[in-house]
């Protein structure tokens, strides 16, 4: 039985994680938090999604909530993450972080803790959202420079980074692939008289608005061709479901920093 503490358990994520775990065997949950003033706090973690009392109060510590925990899952902000994973870092308790809108010096602050604890780290733990990084990789090696490549992104009116975790990573594996490096040729705006596009450019555009879950396009521009690699998330219980997997895989792995490749066999 793997003891699961969830942070940010009223969140949408951590509000699917919960409904879906309490389906899953194997699984308990023993924890959770929501951030200070929250109107959940001392309420009964099954109460916020409306599945009923579990046993589980919504704490706003997590030395409270992750106490008996094997594992931490946490889609929150890149501070409460931080603050988590130092907890693990303290503690050996395994992690599973799916939040997004990290800095570069707050990830490699993550990639030092996770010295200390076995950490999974994913801007999107969707499966197919995975299995699209590599193919993007593939189709960027195989078509070379002779083709522009543009990747756009669309996510609810609420989503507060931009852009999206799973862009920017789509931009580094394509960039990767290219050898180039994503800091000099990322391009995130173009407005008025710009002139032509720079030849090694990667084009990374963002829409908001409505209730969209998630999408991501990578177009690959050649001349009198082009090729469109699309994701589109319907329901966020499959990035749900990705986090749960990692969740199984994660335990008992030796400290470090994993991704979804890793847990998927990419």
């Amino acid at each position: 039985m793997i003891k699961v503490a969830i942070m940010g358990v009223a969140g949408r994520m951590g509000g699917r994680l919960l409904s879906l775990l309490m389906g899953e065997e194997g699984f308990k949950v023993v924890g959770a938090t929501e951030k200070p003033q929250s109107p959940v706090l001392g309420k009964d973690a099954g109460l916020t999604t409306g599945i009923g009392e579990i046993g589980v109060v919504v704490s706003e510590s997590i030395e409270e909530a992750a106490f008996r925990a094997d594992v931490i899952v946490d889609f929150t902000t890149p501070n409460a993450s931080l603050a988590h994973a130092g907890y693990a870092a303290r503690t050996g308790k395994a992690m599973v972080i799916g939040t997004t809108g990290f800095s570069p010096d707050e990830r490699k602050e993550v990639e030092r803790l996770a010295q200390k604890f076995p950490c999974v780290m994913s801007p999107n733990m969707s499966v197919g959202v995975n299995v699209m990084f590599d193919v993007a990789g593939r189709l960027a090696k195989l078509l070379g420079s002779e083709f522009d490549v543009e990747i756009v992104e669309a996510h609810h009116r609420h989503k507060v980074d931009s852009p999206s975790g799973t862009a920017i990573k789509l931009a580094q594996v394509v960039a990767e692939a290219l050898g180039r490096d994503l800091d000099r040729v990322a391009r995130f705006e173009r407005h008025g008289k710009i002139g032509e596009r720079k030849r090694d450019e990667i084009g990374i555009q963002t829409i908001r608005g409505g209730d969209v879950v998630g999408e991501h396009t990578v177009i690959f521009f050649g001349m009198g061709e082009r090729i469109e690699l699309i994701h589109r998330a319907s329901s966020r219980d499959n990035f749900a479901q990705g986090a749960i997997r990692a969740v199984r895989w994660v335990v008992g792995k030796p400290p470090g920093l994993y991704t979804m490749k890793d847990v998927l066999g990419i």
